[in-house]
Formats: structure tokens, C-alpha cells, sequence
């Protein structure tokens, strides 16, 4: 049942530290938010790197728990939110981080996840929850937290803002006039390189889409070693001329070239939902993780999805019968996506979305292109 409430309330604290791609889905349920209850205040407790992408974000007060100072970082954030008090915590992230977080914010209503979602013992914590509804994405989730204010979510939109700057950085580096494919090929996490997918397969996918599409290759990730040997890598495998911007961008900056790009290809990560965000077509790698689950919202229709295969290897289970959202933590795993499964879906995404000449370029949200499994 959506809580009750006879007038909107005054100030509401929305609770989502990390990561990149959450933080994404989040920014439509603020957004659900602002539409309802314009007057409403918002305050938002998010991780420092998730800042540097949403900073400016219009009608939203950040307070920043910055993870590498420790204890102290929590002590900051004490000391931002000593003698206040808001109406409703949403607490959407569900860890024994955001748990103590938690503890920092005074609110009466505190809305949680349920009680299979709600990892590190998060209910503890909140004495609302909202519904257990199986086998939702990840964005569909988050919007239960909209529905549980009484609040239809609508359409996601992000409007992310972006200044001139970070606009003219990418006007330097994606001509509006020819198509563009961007290449985010890591997950920049050294741990989670089950993700990843072959240098040599990201290579021969450039090669295709710069011959067959006339289309400019850029290359973009974190400055992680690991990233900048990829990505040097991907380049000299590659017969086409490309761009390495790896380690070169800010977060911001990589928002604007995404929003200039013609298509994203890249494993299950951030810049999948950053693309999104800005209306790019993602051609998504998932081997190892679910797409229904985590995969790009509007683009479903354009993952190379080789995670079926891989759980039945994996597990000799099909998907329909393992835990949902179930990783399969096998490095091998990416390897059962073919440079042909990512061409044709490479040609199905050129297809759809001419050049951009710049920021204006509406968003492709139509209902098909989603996918999403309820």
C-alpha cells in the first residue's frame, strides 16, 4: 500500500551512494519526485565519484559520503545533517555502508527495499518497505520506491546537466556530421574482469563498424593500468584509426561524448546507464550477468546476450531456474559472445540513429525498444 500522506511532504532525504550505473537509475525516480511534488526539498546522500557525474543536478541538495575518509567521511556527513530532520528516508541502496548512512539521517517514515532485496540485514534499518515484486530490472525496482510515495514514475527522464565546457570537449572529439562509435571495453575493476571482453574481438568490432558505416572510433574508460594496456591493445590490433581517450575524460565529459556518439559499445557497466541517461543506443556485452535485470533500459533489444548460454554451462540450470540476477563468475564466460553477435547487433544500432550534430537530439524511448522482463 502507498504511504498516505495529506499534503506532500516537506523534505525528503533520497539514499544512493554508488555506483555509476544505480545512481543513474536513480536520477529518473528524483525526477518522478520533482514532477509530483515540485515544492518537496530533496537531499540526496550519494558516494563522491557518483557526485562528480550528477553535480548540478537541478532541485537537489548533494551531501557526500566520501568512502576514503573512513570514519571521517561519516562524520561529515553528522555534521551536514546535525538538527535536521526530514519527512521520509527512501533508502535505496541496500549494504552495510549505506546501512550506518542510514543511521545518520533522522526521519519518521523509512522506506527500504524488501526483505529479498534488502541485503546486510538493510530492514533493520527502515520500518516501511517496498513491495517484493520478483524478477523486475534493476530502474523498475527503484521506481517502487516512487509507488510507494503514492507517485506514478511516467517515463524515466535524466536531464542530466552538462556545461559548455564539457559540451565543447566533445564537439573536439565526435564530428556531429559522421557516425561515432564509442568503446567503454572494462569495467575498470580488476576483481570483476569475468566481464570483459576480448582486445582483439573489440578490435575487429572498430574494424566493422569504421568499414561497413563510414563510423569514427573512440575509446573511453577510467586510468586504471589495466584500462590504459587495453586500450593500447585494442588500438594496435585494430586496422582502423582510433581515438584513445582512456583515462583523458572526467565523468561529465564523458556524459557529452556519450550524448554526441551514434552508438556505445561496452560490457555490463556504468557507461551503459550514463548512455542511456542521454538517449544513445548501447550495444551491450552480458555473458555473466542478466540483461533483464541489469542491462541497458532501452536498448535490450540491441545486448549480445550470451548469458543463457553461460548459465548453462555454469550451472546446467536454465535462467528461469537459478537465483535471478545470479552472476556467472566464470573469465571464460564472455568468450561464448562472437564478433558476428555484436556486428549484427552493431548494424541493428547504426541503423537506428543517424549522427548527432549535437546535445538537442531527442531521446529514443519508445515502449519496444525497452524489453524489460515485470
Amino acid at each position: 500500500m502507498p504511504l498516505e500522506f495529506s499534503s506532500p511532504p516537506k523534505r525528503i532525504c533520497i539514499l544512493r551512494l554508488s555506483a555509476i550505473g544505480d545512481t543513474c537509475h536513480t536520477v529518473p525516480v528524483v525526477r518522478a519526485i520533482q514532477r509530483a511534488w515540485p515544492q518537496t526539498e530533496l537531499t540526496w546522500l550519494v558516494g563522491r565519484v557518483e557526485h562528480e557525474l550528477l553535480a548540478g543536478l537541478e532541485g537537489v541538495e548533494f551531501l557526500i559520503l566520501d568512502k576514503r575518509r573512513g570514519f571521517a567521511g561519516y562524520r561529515d556527513v553528522r555534521r551536514r545533517l546535525r538538527q535536521r530532520r526530514f519527512d521520509v528516508l527512501l533508502n535505496m541502496h541496500a549494504s552495510m555502508r549505506a546501512n550506518f548512512a542510514s543511521l545518520l539521517v533522522a526521519a519518521d517514515v523509512r522506506v527500504g527495499m524488501d526483505r529479498a532485496r534488502a541485503r546486510d540485514g538493510q530492514w533493520l534499518f527502515c520500518n516501511r518497505r517496498i513491495p517484493a515484486r520478483p524478477r523486475q530490472h534493476v530502474m523498475d525496482g527503484l521506481f517502487e520506491f516512487a509507488r510507494a510515495l503514492g507517485i506514478e514514475p511516467g517515463e524515466p527522464r535524466w536531464d542530466i546537466p552538462l556545461s559548455e565546457d564539457d559540451r565543447a570537449f566533445a564537439s573536439q572529439h565526435i564530428d556531429g556530421s559522421v557516425p561515432t562509435l564509442v568503446i567503454s571495453p572494462l569495467t575498470g575493476q580488476r576483481l570483476r574482469n569475468y566481464r570483459n571482453w576480448r582486445a582483439e574481438r573489440y578490435a575487429a568490432a572498430a574494424d566493422h563498424a569504421s568499414r561497413q558505416h563510414g563510423a569514427r572510433v573512440l575509446l573511453c574508460g577510467g586510468g586504471t593500468r589495466l584500462e590504459s594496456d587495453y586500450g593500447r591493445e585494442i588500438c594496435r590490433q585494430a586496422r582502423c584509426g582510433i581515438v584513445n581517450l582512456i583515462g583523458k575524460t572526467t565523468l561529465k565529459q564523458l556524459l557529452a561524448l556519450l550524448e554526441r556518439a551514434t552508438v556505445l559499445l561496452c560490457p555490463d557497466s556504468g557507461p551503459a546507464h550514463m548512455a542511456t541517461a542521454v538517449g544513445t543506443p548501447v550495444v551491450g556485452l552480458y555473458a555473466t550477468s542478466n540483461r533483464h535485470r541489469t542491462g541497458p533500459y532501452l536498448s535490450q533489444h540491441l545486448v549480445a546476450d550470451g548469458y543463457p548460454r553461460a548459465v548453462e554451462q555454469a550451472f546446467g540450470r536454465g535462467v528461469d531456474e537459478i537465483r535471478w540476477g545470479r552472476r556467472v563468475r566464470n573469465p571464460g564466460a564472455m568468450d561464448l559472445i562472437s564478433v558476428a553477435d555484436v556486428v549484427q547487433k552493431l548494424d541493428a544500432a547504426f541503423s537506428e540513429r543517424a549522427p548527432n550534430p549535437g546535445p538537442d537530439r531527442p531521446a529514443d524511448t519508445a515502449a519496444s525498444s525497452r524489453g524489460v522482463s515485470g
